[in-house]
């Protein structure tokens, strides 16, 4: 038996936690920009706790497609041409949320930034839906036939678990944002934030748990591995709720972090070592060994990945230690036009 496919199957795991844990956060303060905050000093706070680095969270995103793309190119082509339509959504709120960051700021008038905060918001929701459907999609099957065709048309893959993992994320995103927001900020945001992930936690988590259980019992009632990911997702759970209702935010956040990072490593635990079932045909399916590329790309890339990725891992966690302080309404600078400031220098200039 070849290992290669199964250790990056678990690199692909690893990659899409990773994105889970990080980028989580990044849609949740997204998200909380719409509601939980009172003034455009507040908004401009929460936005200060992911911008230095919401840009390289999201290459956990990339490098996942991107390792599905050359480790399990059937994988990709079944997965990514079956879900065209949510995938294509998906890209454009990333795109929404990419450029609202970048031009928010760039004009201080009620009705730009109020545009943007929208386009911000309604992005980040977009795209932990729209993820989060795919990825229970893959866990728990597509109607595709033994060529990985998508059988039915276009909507075919909106079904329950679609819904389920969509509402997971989301939930997650919002429980995850709020706790971070509690840990980097202090005063009034920090206070309403730790609020909100004390009080709303179990509910929103509750899709997530639902997604990891429906693995379980949908591939021959789980594994002694899976089922134990399972207890410690549990556990995380209760870690993190306690934690947050004593208002000790680190603890709290390693909880939640750890809930997703069982649960999520239940699901991929519980599939395996189907890659994506076909809910057509068990025989249909797609596994590690029927998806994965040749041994020699799989060797190739094992030893990119072991040159690369500790340096990745490296300079992002020196990113967060730069960045670890926290941050009030009083460190925000007032707000200034950007465009017509650099606009009047040019005209001067000529």
């Amino acid at each position: 038996m070849d290992v290669l496919p199964v250790v990056w199957f678990i690199i692909i795991g690893v990659l899409w936690i990773g994105f889970l844990l990080l980028e989580g956060f990044d849609l949740g303060v997204g998200m909380h920009l719409l509601f939980s905050t009172r003034d455009e000093k507040e908004r401009r706070t929460m936005l200060n706790t992911i911008g230095p680095v919401w840009d390289g969270n999201e290459v956990w995103l990339i490098t996942a497609g991107a390792a599905i793309f050359a480790a399990f190119p059937m994988w990709y082509a079944s997965l990514f041409s079956t879900l065209y339509i949510p995938l294509t959504i998906a890209l454009l709120g990333l795109i929404m949320r990419a450029v609202a960051i970048e031009f928010r700021g760039k004009v201080n008038t009620e009705r730009w930034v109020r545009f943007w905060t929208w386009a911000l918001g309604i992005g980040s929701v977009v795209v932990a839906f729209t993820i989060g459907a795919a990825l229970a999609l893959t866990s728990t099957g597509l109607p595709i036939n033994d060529n990985g065709d998508r059988v039915g048309g276009p909507f075919a893959w909106l079904s329950a678990p679609a819904v389920i993992g969509g509402l997971a994320l989301v939930g997650f995103s919002l429980v995850h944002g709020a706790t971070f927001l509690a840990l980097k900020t202090d005063g009034a945001i920090r206070d309403r934030a730790a609020r909100f992930s004390a009080t709303w936690a179990p509910l929103l988590l509750l899709p997530a748990a639902v997604w990891a259980l429906w693995v379980q019992f949908a591939n021959g009632g789980g594994t002694i591995l899976s089922w134990i990911l399972v207890a410690l997702a549990v556990a995380g759970l209760l870690v993190g709720w306690v934690a947050a209702r004593r208002r000790r935010e680190g603890l709290a956040f390693l909880g939640y972090g750890g809930f997703i990072f069982a649960g999520a490593g239940a699901i991929f635990a519980g599939m395996f070592p189907n890659v994506l079932p076909s809910t057509l045909d068990a025989a249909h399916s797609l596994t590690v060994w029927n998806a994965s590329s040749s041994t020699y790309t799989l060797t190739v890339m094992t030893v990119v990945v072991a040159f690369g990725l500790p340096i990745v891992l490296g300079y992002q966690t020196w990113s967060y230690w730069v960045f670890r302080k926290r941050l009030t309404p009083g460190m925000i600078p007032t707000a200034h036009d950007v465009i017509p400031a650099v606009l009047r220098e040019k005209a001067t200039a000529d």
